[in-house]
């Protein structure tokens, strides 16, 4: 029932104590279904702070996310012609992209943002699953139209990457690298991930889905579960970060980049990129359905394409599949 789940996390956001028995008055339900309601909640990595048997509240360091605090922390942005921007908020969803995918013939819905608290079904590339613990972390898609067609968008996920690296650096974050095509990393480990989709007409004026999902305070028990070497912010970043200030610094770098795209592309992050590059130099495997391909890896061009330099020493590029480095990575 995630109606009910919604309703019990906005009235547990009020961070004072209360009990099954007066969520259950308040919400017009029995007591039994508010516990049936709590657990499966807990088990999704919700946290409270339980005062004894029957008592209850939000503990104080978890920060649910705001469209206030995100606008009022827009307007002090370095880009503060972003700070009109219209955000959804989810307490629970399966998907903030399919969310933004399956609406993104509303004209309205064009440059908007939807969060969400928790996902039940968040997706990375390929198809993997990203965890998404309540209020740990980032699950954000932007919604925005170009009147150019996709062809002409080649490397723009490689730009929202760079965009996401000045949003942490601008914070503190330190050893911020990427990896081709769209993944985050900080110190040799997964911080965050991007995921494109294209709507519409790829020849034609198109609307492009952007999901960013980051690691701000993973539980370790949600942690458990990701197949890779990871790490979040509350682990590498100078203090704590709130989660509002960090969503409204990816909103204002991300909407730049999505802004001066189709008239700059991706040559105009191409050195900014390689400069963060996480594989450069090394031997690396790139994977596609048509097979697999190792070399050494030589960065992107200006495309975004991968330049990799096979044993024979011929350069091959490739504008898609996976890249590995031993399968480390």
């Amino acid at each position: 029932m995630p109606d009910l789940q919604d309703e019990i996390l906005t009235l547990l956001g009020d961070y004072r104590i209360h009990t099954d028995e007066s969520l259950a008055e308040k919400l017009n339900v029995t007591r039994s279904l508010i516990v049936d309601q709590r657990e499966i909640l807990l088990a999704a990595g919700l946290h409270l702070d339980f005062q004894d048997d029957r008592s209850y509240r939000l503990p104080a360091h978890i920060e649910l996310l705001s469209k206030d605090s995100i606008h009022d922390y827009l307007l002090l942005s370095e880009h503060t012609t972003t700070a009109p921007c219209d955000l959804t908020i989810f307490k629970t969803i399966d998907s903030t992209n399919r969310y933004a995918r399956d609406h993104a013939a509303s004209s309205e819905l064009a440059g908007s943002v939807i969060l969400a608290e928790r996902q039940t079904a968040g997706r990375g590339r390929l198809g993997k699953v990203w965890e998404s613990p309540f209020a740990a972390n980032i699950y954000m898609s932007i919604v925005w139209r170009f009147d150019r067609g996709a062809d002409l968008l080649q490397g723009l996920s490689l730009a929202i990457g760079v965009a996401v690296r000045r949003s942490l650096v601008h914070h503190g974050v330190p050893a911020i690298q990427l990896k081709w095509p769209n993944d985050i990393y900080c110190d040799g480990k997964k911080l965050g991930g991007i995921l494109l989709e294209v709507v519409g007409d790829p020849n034609s004026s198109c609307t492009v889905i952007i999901g960013v999902g980051l690691n701000v305070a993973m539980p370790v028990a949600a942690g458990k579960n990701i197949d890779q070497p990871w790490t979040d912010l509350q682990s590498v970043g100078p203090r704590k970060l709130s989660r509002n200030l960090i969503v409204a610094s990816l909103i204002s770098s991300i909407f730049k980049v999505l802004h001066d795209f189709p008239a700059l592309g991706f040559a105009a992050y191409r050195d900014e990129w390689q400069r963060s590059d996480l594989l450069q130099g090394l031997q690396g495997t790139v994977s596609n359905p048509a097979g697999s391909i190792s070399g050494t890896i030589l960065g992107v061009d200006n495309s975004g394409a991968l330049r990799m330099q096979l044993v024979t020493g011929e350069e091959q590029r490739f504008i898609g599949g996976e890249l590995s480095l031993r399968g480390t990575l």
